[in-house]
Parts: C-alpha cells; sequence; structure tokens
C-alpha cells in the first residue's frame, strides 16, 4: 500500500476526502497519494490559522527561538534525514545527492532563522513637536498564504514558512502536488518541536484545481499576504489575482543564472563548478549555471573543459519531473540550433523524462548576443540544456 498524506488543519491530520495520485517520474509508478483539499478544506485551514493568530502574535521571541532550536535539533537525527531523502527521492526521483544537501543545511537555516529574535527591534525617533518623539513597531500581520515547488521540497517548504511564524504570524502552506509527502515534513517537524496547533497548516490539491483553490485561499479576508516560490507564468498569475484583493506578495520566479569566466580564472576548477551547478538534480533548481559568459582569452580552453566535464555525466543524469518539462527542454535545444546556435554536446532527444546533458555555443554578437532565442532569454530548468559560451572583449 502506498504512502497516503493527509492534511494537516489546526494541529491535525485530516485523512479523509477525494485523493490524487503521485507518480514517479523515472517508473511512473505511483509512489503516494494525497488528501485533495477542498474549498472547504482551504477555508478551514485559514480560519484555523486566524485563530492561531490571536495568540500566537503576542508569543514571546524567547519561545518561538526555543522552538525553532528544537526543530534545528530533530532535523539533524538520522530520523529526519531518512524520512526526507525517501520521500524526496520517492516523489521526485532524484539522487541521493540533492535531498542529502538540502537535509544537510536545514539546521543551520532553521537555527539563522531563530536569530531573528534579535532583529525585530522597534526605534524610537525624535518628534517635530518639541518634547514629543516616535515610536516604531515591527508587528506580524496576520495569515500568510505561501505556496513552495516540488524541486527542493523539504527547504522551499521551510523557507515558505520559517520568518512568517518566527516573525508571529501564521501560515497556510500549499505543498506542491508533486510531492506532499516530502513537505508535510516541515508539519510533522514544527509539531514535534512544540509548535501550538493553528500556527502551520499544510494542504494540497491537484494541477487542475490549483486556479480555483488559489484564488479561494488568496480571496480570503484573514490572509494578509501571499508568497510563492516557482515559475514566472504561475508567479505572473498568483500576482493578478492578489491585485484584484490589493494584497502584497513575495514572488521567487525563475531566473537566468549566468556564470562569468575572466581571463585570469582557474579553468579546471571553473568547469568542473560549472558542470556540477548545471547538472545536479537534472539543472531542476533556480540558481543553476544557466549561461556561461566568458572573456575571449580563456574561451577556447573553458569550452574544451566544460565539455570533458559535462561528457562524464553522459548517462548518469537523472530524470526530469515530467515528459511535458523533458520535451520542452529539447525544443528549446532545438530551436536554438535552428537559428544559428552551434551544438557542442547532446544529441537533441529525451528518453520519457530524462534529458542527458546538452551544451549550446551562442555566437557573439555585442549586445545583441542571443537576442530573440529564449535558451539565451528564458529559464530552461534542464539538464545544461542552456549552456551559452560567448566571447567578450
Amino acid at each position: 500500500m502506498v504512502h497516503l498524506t493527509p492534511l494537516f488543519i489546526n494541529g491535525k491530520a485530516e485523512s479523509f476526502g477525494s485523493v490524487f495520485d503521485v507518480i514517479n517520474p523515472a517508473s511512473g509508478l505511483v509512489v503516494g497519494q494525497s488528501i485533495n483539499a477542498t474549498s472547504e478544506d482551504c477555508k478551514t485551514a485559514v480560519d484555523s490559522a486566524a485563530t492561531a493568530f490571536e495568540t500566537w502574535q503576542h508569543s514571546t521571541m524567547a519561545e518561538r527561538r526555543a522552538i525553532f532550536l528544537k526543530a534545528a535539533e530533530l532535523i539533524e537525527t538520522d530520523r529526519y534525514k531518512d524520512m526526507v531523502l525517501q520521500a524526496s527521492q520517492e516523489e521526485t526521483a532524484t539522487s541521493d545527492a540533492w535531498p542529502a544537501l538540502v537535509w544537510g543545511v536545514a539546521s543551520d537555516t532553521l537555527r539563522q532563522a531563530s536569530e531573528l529574535t534579535s532583529g525585530l527591534k522597534g526605534q524610537v525617533l525624535s518628534s517635530i513637536i518639541p518634547g514629543g518623539k516616535l515610536e516604531i513597531y515591527h508587528k506580524p500581520i496576520g495569515v500568510i498564504f505561501s505556496a513552495a515547488p516540488w524541486n527542493a521540497p523539504l527547504g522551499l517548504a521551510l523557507r515558505g514558512v520559517m520568518i512568517p511564524i518566527m516573525c508571529g504570524n501564521t501560515v497556510v502552506l500549499k505543498s506542491s502536488e508533486r510531492s506532499p509527502r516530502s513537505q508535510s515534513i516541515v508539519f510533522e517537524l514544527f509539531r514535534e518541536a512544540g509548535l501550538p496547533q493553528g500556527v502551520l497548516n499544510v494542504i494540497s490539491f491537484t494541477r487542475e484545481d490549483a486556479e480555483a483553490r488559489t484564488t479561494e485561499l488568496i480571496a480570503h479576508p484573514a490572509v494578509r499576504k501571499i508568497a510563492f516560490t516557482g515559475s514566472e507564468d504561475v508567479g505572473c498569475s498568483i500576482a493578478k489575482v492578489a491585485a484584484r484583493y490589493l494584497k502584497p506578495c513575495v514572488l521567487e520566479l525563475g531566473g537566468k543564472a549566468p556564470v562569468i569566466v575572466l581571463n585570469d580564472a582557474n579553468v579546471l576548477a571553473a568547469a568542473e563548478n560549472i558542470s556540477i551547478s548545471a547538472l545536479l538534480n537534472a539543472g531542476q533548481i533556480c540558481m543553476s549555471a544557466e549561461r556561461v559568459i566568458v572573456q575571449s582569452g580563456v574561451a577556447p580552453a573553458l569550452i574544451n573543459a566544460v565539455h570533458a566535464s559535462c561528457q562524464r555525466f553522459v548517462g548518469k543524469v537523472g530524470p526530469m519531473i515530467d515528459e511535458t518539462s523533458a520535451e520542452r527542454v529539447v525544443q528549446v535545444v532545438k530551436n536554438a540550433v535552428k537559428c544559428g546556435a552551434e551544438l557542442l554536446l547532446g544529441d537533441m532527444t529525451r528518453e520519457r523524462t530524462t534529458v542527458q546533458p546538452h551544451l549550446v555555443k551562442i555566437p557573439f554578437n555585442g549586445s545583441e548576443t542571443g537576442k530573440g532565442l529564449g535558451i539565451w532569454e528564458k529559464e530552461s530548468f534542464g539538464p545544461g540544456a542552456v549552456k551559452q559560451f560567448f566571447y567578450s572583449p
């Protein structure tokens, strides 16, 4: 029997209602199921967070810090490590290295968040009125609706809830439909660390229901702010809905992270780091090396070194999250080659969800370099598929 991930509302696991399957992208097999949150479930989750806020906002910094430090101790245990690695590998088919890295920094992340206790200070300013003063206080605002993606499920779920909670807010976390089990670990961690009921609520729903449920959550009067990490397209949609209800957003969307290599660089070290950054987790990391900008004096040597380094990973890159994503990456490379880019590595094919490393060189054309090319301007979110080299003086 596969694992069933419940909803977590007001400190309780809710395991009733319709379910959806979680598919392993490598095998195509069902590896889990999750309760599909209804409109009423979403409302109940927000109401629970709103009720909890009435008391949590008055909790002391010492109380919050103690919970975060306890969570940091717990996440370091082998029990939580095994939970994180197993869930991540089953749901996203990632290699051992990526979830192990994310798990390894989780405790430090929690401890850093706990240090906010020394940063949340007010100010006293002088007034234009003789003998008067101005006092500035930092106060929590209420319920935060946070949505985290699947590509680093533990780390991004933690980032989506830590700071709001530490600042005295309460949270409704929407886990990715790709990784509900992996991200529910965050709830279990904080519950065991002593977080009161209702301060953190975790829900999940299908992609088909996402637009309607997300709109309802944003529209709920108790939701005061939205935090989202994910694609540019979804981020734009969320921002539009939030604007309709005059609610602020914090959006972390796709990037096109460049690596700049100068003539005095250590070529072999640069090449090794470029290939690892490009290919870890099949390139499905928001700060994966997407572009390589290299000075002309070292460009030939760097290109050869990166090619050799990436060549070692051929046949070893893990699957992407689904076939649609894999096909998108292949088409991005094909379009670049069709428009004049030089294919240095790769065959522009895929095997189901797996795309092997690709390297593409775009001719240097001053400020016009790569203009209009998706491979240059848009995040690929794939395994080395958008490594561009161009010569600069």
